[in-house]
Parts: structure tokens; sequence; C-alpha cells
């Protein structure tokens, strides 16, 4: 890239815009070298010599509908980790499906949403631990439904395919349970067993569509460091929508930075970061 090596501040701005109307994110103007840097790869595929090149390119009509994926991919933020804040895990199983096998009944299929699932390490904690549930309670199934907004995250989520140092937060048990080693002893992969990857779903999904296409209820919603990224009044809406499609009774997982307290949401606190719908 050698006619441009920064965008521009107008052009910055507009892509902000973009970025915003599309999916949500609220990109501050500190976030400016950290978009340089996630869309040079892009205007490298594209074989682009500019930013300026690439703003004509994204706000082009012809091209705009097919490039908007590529662009929410480049600038979203994927961290996860397996049983991350493993607190939660805990209190799903000790607490929260006892909790709701005698609300609802023990012998029924929930479908639990992970929203903003990133690489799959969320969801196949949660079907790993689902399965654990399930091993001691007859008649318990389960479906996981993980959705994200990043094509990319998600074509990797779905071949369950790991780092052997990413696993380190699975416990021992389960590490030798639930993943499966290459036959070469130098391979540094792990896979998940078909009999998890078969308990997940993934879909892509944007938090800013009108229809989620979501089949039913949901029981336990987690979403969690994931409102972060969004403006007060977009969090807002988005949680509304969120907690409409929990059933009474449902719980909903928030990230331990995220508080829901300060907004008028049918909700309450039910442990850290956990919190439970009752209207």
């Amino acid at each position: 890239m050698s006619t441009q090596e920064s965008v521009s501040r107008a052009d910055f701005d507009r892509l902000r815009s973009l970025i915003r109307a599309e999916s949500g994110i609220n990109l501050s103007p500190e976030k400016k070298t950290m978009v340089e840097v996630r869309l040079k790869r892009r205007l490298q595929s594209l074989g682009l010599s500019s930013y300026a090149d690439y703003c004509r390119y994204v706000f082009a009509p012809a091209t705009q509908a097919k490039e908007l994926a590529h662009l929410i991919d480049a600038v979203s933020t994927n961290k996860t980790d397996f049983f991350r804040e493993p607190d939660h895990f805990a209190f799903l199983t000790a607490r929260a499906l006892p909790e709701l096998d005698a609300l609802f009944g023990a012998a029924r299929r929930p479908l639990v949403w992970s929203a903003g699932c990133s690489t799959g390490e969320e969801p196949y904690s949660l079907a790993m631990a689902l399965s654990e549930y399930a091993e001691t309670h007859a008649g318990f199934r389960f479906a996981v439904l993980a959705t994200d907004i990043n094509t990319a995250v998600l074509e990797k989520a779905r071949l369950g395919v790991f780092q052997s140092d990413t696993i380190r937060p699975v416990p021992r048990a389960l590490r030798k349970k639930y993943f499966l080693r290459s036959r070469d002893p130098q391979s540094e992969v792990v896979r998940m067993v078909p009999e998890i990857r078969v308990k997940v779903e993934f879909r892509r999904l944007n938090f800013m569509e009108a229809d989620y296409g979501l089949p039913e209820a949901l029981e336990i919603i987690f979403c969690r460091n994931v409102i972060i990224y969004f403006d007060r009044a977009t969090q807002i809406r988005l949680l509304e929508r969120l907690v409409r499609a929990l059933a009474p009774g449902g719980y909903f997982f928030a990230g331990h930075s995220e508080s829901l307290q300060s907004m008028e949401l049918p909700l309450e606190l039910a442990g850290p970061a956990v919190y439970r719908k009752w209207k």
C-alpha cells in the first residue's frame, strides 16, 4: 500500500457510522489505528492501494452489500476462552438447571443460546457442562444455539478444532472425555468429539436485524462481554429484545464487567452477573 498509509479522519468517520448502523458496534475515535491494521489485509485481498480506494469500494452501491460482512468481520473483537468466568458454569449446573427442571419439568429439551459465540469455546463449554448434567438426570436433553456476526469465526467454530494449549481451562476429566487428539504425536491440535459438535448449531446473527428467527422461548441465554461494544441506547434496545426471547423463569448470564441493574428490565439479580426473568 503506497498511495495512502492511513485512513483519513473523514473516511474513518464514515466507516464508523456505517459499522454502527449495520452492526451496532460503536468504535471510538481512538480505534482508528486498530481499524487501519485490521483492514490492511482486506485491502490487499481486494487489490486496492489505499484506504480511500477501499472506502469508495465499500460505499459503492454495486459492492456495498457483499463487502459489509467482510468489513464487520475485520473490526469485530473475538476474545474468548473455554469455561471463561467458570463460576457461571458452576451456577448453571448446580442451581439454574435444577430450578428450571422444577419449573418446566426435567423431561424436556431446553434450547440454550450462546449469543456472541466467537470461535466456539463458549457454546462447546456449555455443551460439555450440559452433557455432564444429562448423565445424572434421566430424560434431560438439550440443544445449544451459537450465533455471531463474524462469518470467519463461525467457520472456525463449526470445525471444532483447537490448539491444544487453548483447552487448558477445561477440567482434566472433560479434556479426556470430549476432545480427540491427532494420530500424529507431533500435532498440537485437538477436536471436539462428534457427540458434542452435533449438540451445537452455529448461525450468523446480526443483533441489528429485525427478526432473530429464534424457534422458541429460551430458558437460558449467555450473552457475555458483548454489549460492551455498543453505546448505551443500543445496549438497552438489544437487552430488551433478548429478555423478550427469554421464558419467564429463565436465566440471563452477562459478563462480569457488564451491569444490567440500572436498566428497566424484568430481571432480578440471581448471582454474580446472573439474572432471572420473572415477568
